[in-house]
């Protein structure tokens, strides 16, 4: 094997793993966007047994206060 076929090669194996990284980071955010969407339902299901706001999933940073508060005060003009 000459020294311009291991050069192509290493590139292919490069491009290679760069997209089964690019596969492998889209395919945990879609698990976790998967978990988000069965834990919406599951809470719209339950009806009265409704967690707080505050009491977000886990992997799920809790809405601001002052989004929380803005929501309220759009709901009340």
């Amino acid at each position: 094997m000459t020294a311009a076929e291991q050069y192509v090669a290493a590139a292919y194996l490069l491009v290679f793993v760069v997209v089964l990284a690019y596969v492998l980071i889209i395919a945990a955010k879609l698990q976790r966007l998967e978990q988000g969407l069965e834990h919406l339902s599951a809470r719209k299901a339950g009806g009265a047994d409704e967690p707080a706001l505050e009491e977000e999933p886990t992997g799920w940073p809790a809405a601001p206060e002052r989004v929380q508060h803005g929501a309220v005060e759009a709901q009340t003009r």
